[in-house]
């Protein structure tokens, strides 16, 4: 069923839902306020009320499961090495062997699951390719999750591409706001416009800056990918705006002169990874995550030919072989250490592809921004950028930049977070403490390797394809904004590589392409959850007579935006009268017990750190929040997956480090030496 409006759809509401008798609604077949998908239909079935008329019907109607996958994954393996081997000096079987063998094989198989790799997966299968990825983490486990959440072209890269007449730098922004347009229309309840105030402290940098953000305004609207003007404040009416914004700034003492307010996007970035990972299940792609690559399988002389993977199930420990034509390396800051694996130890050395930069941010409280408008500050003292945005009931700031080595679970430097809480204290008329965050975390930024480059500062954030002899295409750099179009020169590549034209069966459709939750998803979908359910919930323990409660404006109005159009979804799991999932997870925050159950069911979530930091953002939000809240995650998730308690007491440990590394900044190394001396 396809609604192009909550007005039309609440208006049918008697006819779709059958209110029980105790108060919660019981649902037909067609019960979504989303899409229904049918098992037949073809890629590029058009939706009604869709905006250019054309949305792309997923093939399945559920996420097949990790365990499904997996062995999908081994079968086909076995099988292509039963109809390869050789049986008394011939191929196994008769002459049509070698074909079936061919069959078994995927078309390409992507390592990692990040941003970049799942936009490959999803990409690949929406070509009508035979898609398989595997992940060694969760999906958004490392980079893909700790950005600025920002979708943008890049105000810095413009200033640059002025100043240094550098086209290439120009041609970035083009692209990346192109793209912006694109992942706004593809996820509208993960993503929304925000202003961002610049405030200005000398005359002149009011038409300079003034001028500069109308440039980036024309350049959007020629890359069709506008969204509002932006527009000059007084200094009276930016502090009106902007109340936490100081009238005059610290350091040189300069009073407010105006501000200039500009638009970019914002996003729940590890939600759309998810999503992007979930679509691509949904479209036919054979999605693991939690299941890393052992060893690359090579055929033939030196340097001979990548044909797959062997790969390991990280709670099962299986060992087993996956086969495709071609092999796709997206693994971000880990790229050289899977080219390792096919180039040898150069990879790592002499030959790197990747630039490791640190990206830290910090959690402060709601008040520090007003909510619906951010702030950036345009050159801190060592002539950086710095954001400080609102996000998810929060205030997020950051980023540094810096080099770094690469690590599984990266840790700020205190140094790092003290330069950022530094930098806003020029700007802001409040109290800025160190005491006031409440998470802190780090991100490896995968830039591209550039010899003639010094430092990660100067590096350009384009991305770069590497194919090696042995036909493994690796992808590096660029940045979250430009994950779309990063995928589509891959799999263009890779098609390329493995001589796949003839298998493709359509040009690439990830323009037009909606998430899982973005079909028919309207922004007052939360009222109508609010006034269709009800949330049952236990007090103290299951000991006790549930109680049922209202389904209140601020759980809706999660819901809604993190799952869409599917967020009635996990409202039915709320109201299950059997078991009472609707108990808040933490107090003073949204995110309530049937959302684990529904991320076990249906997005993958294997582990408390996968939800805790992925699947909701309570450990980048509340680090004291997620620590309180996380007995209670691994209590439901060990009853969905059957762990046993030596299982229980390791997600223990390994939930309660892997919060350790939000809650504290490192205080010695190299990276903190630097960003010291740098503060200083």
């Amino acid at each position: 069923m396809a609604v192009s409006s909550a007005t039309a759809f609440v208006a049918s509401a008697g006819f779709l839902y059958g209110a029980s008798g105790n108060g919660h609604r019981e649902h037909g077949p067609h019960r979504v306020w989303g899409l229904v998908a049918r098992a037949d239909a073809p890629i590029g079935t058009a939706l009604p009320g869709s905006s250019n008329g054309q949305v792309l019907l997923p093939n399945l109607e559920t996420v097949p499961a990790r365990a499904r996958q997996l062995s999908v994954m081994r079968e086909r393996g076995r099988l292509y090495e039963t109809l390869q081997k050789p049986v008394g000096g011939q191929s196994a079987g008769a002459p049509g062997a070698a074909a079936a063998a061919e069959e078994a094989l995927f078309d390409v198989l992507v390592i990692g699951g990040g941003a970049t790799g799942s936009g490959c997966a999803l990409d690949g299968a929406l070509r009508g390719l035979n898609v398989a990825l595997v992940e060694r983490d969760d999906f958004a486990s490392g980079t893909s999750s700790r950005s600025t959440k920002l979708i943008h072209g890049g105000v810095r890269y413009l200033e640059k591409a002025f100043f240094h007449v550098d086209p290439a730098q120009l041609r970035l922004v083009f692209e990346a706001l192109h793209e912006r347009a694109i992942m706004l229309r593809q996820a509208p309840h993960l993503s929304q416009p925000l202003p961002t105030i610049l405030p200005c402290y000398k005359w002149w940098e009011v038409p300079f800056y003034w001028a500069g953000l109308k440039a980036y305004d024309f350049l959007a609207f020629v890359g069709h990918g506008s969204l509002y003007m932006s527009k000059f404040l007084s200094a009276s009416e930016a502090r009106r705006q902007f109340p936490t914004l100081s009238a005059r700034r610290g350091g040189d003492g300069r009073t407010l002169k105006g501000s200039i307010v500009y638009y970019d996007g914002q996003m729940n970035d590890s939600r759309f990874n998810v999503t992007l990972a979930v679509t691509a299940a949904l479209h036919g792609a054979v999605m693991a995550n939690h299941t890393e690559v052992v060893s690359l399988i090579k055929r033939g002389g030196s340097p001979g030919r990548v044909v797959g993977a062997v790969v390991r199930d990280r709670f099962t420990g299986d060992e087993f072989p996956v086969y495709a034509r071609v092999v796709v390396n997206a693994t971000g800051p880990f790229t050289d250490s899977i080219r390792a694996m096919d180039e040898g130890a150069e990879a790592l050395t002499t030959q790197r592809m990747i630039a490791p930069s640190s990206g830290v941010h910090v959690t402060l409280p709601s008040y520090y921004s007003p909510e619906g408008m951010g702030l950036i500050v345009p050159k801190t003292r060592d002539g950086r950028v710095v954001f400080m945005l609102p996000w998810l009931g929060v205030t997020i700031a950051g980023t540094t930049d810096s080099s770094t080595e690469i690590t599984d679970m990266p840790r700020p430097h205190e140094a790092e977070i003290e330069f950022i809480l530094d930098a806003l204290r020029d700007y802001l008329n409040i109290q800025v403490r160190r005491k006031d965050v409440l998470s802190a975390w780090s991100g490896i930024r995968p830039l591209a390797m550039d010899p003639r480059s010094k430092d990660t500062q100067n590096i350009l954030r384009e991305h770069a394809i590497h194919v090696s002899d042995a036909g493994l295409v690796s992808i590096a750099g660029g940045k979250w904004t430009t994950y779309r179009k990063m995928a589509h020169d891959t799999v263009d590549r890779a098609i390329q590589v493995g001589d796949l034209g003839s298998r493709v069966r359509n040009k690439c459709m990830t323009e037009q392409v909606v998430l899982l939750g973005g079909h028919t998803y309207d922004p007052s979908y939360f009222a109508f959850l609010t006034q269709h359910y009800e949330r049952l919930k236990y007090t103290v323990s299951k000991g006790d007579k549930p109680q049922w409660t209202k389904l209140d404006v601020d759980i809706a109005q999660h819901l809604a935006r993190s799952y869409g159009d599917q967020a009635y979804k996990v409202c039915d799991i709320a109201s299950r009268g059997d078991v009472g999932y609707g108990k808040r997870l933490a107090h003073g925050f949204p995110f309530i017990e049937a959302e684990v159950v529904y991320t076990a069911e249906s997005e993958y979530c294997e582990t408390a750190r996968d939800f805790l930091a992925r699947r909701t953002r309570l450990a980048f939000l509340d680090t004291h929040a997620a620590r309180e809240s996380m007995t209670r995650v691994i209590e439901i998730l060990a009853e969905l997956h059957g762990w046993s308690k030596q299982r229980v007491q390791e997600e223990t440990r390994a939930t309660q480090e892997f919060l350790d590394s939000f809650e504290t900044g490192r205080t010695t190394g190299e990276l903190g030496e630097q960003v010291e001396a740098m503060v200083a």
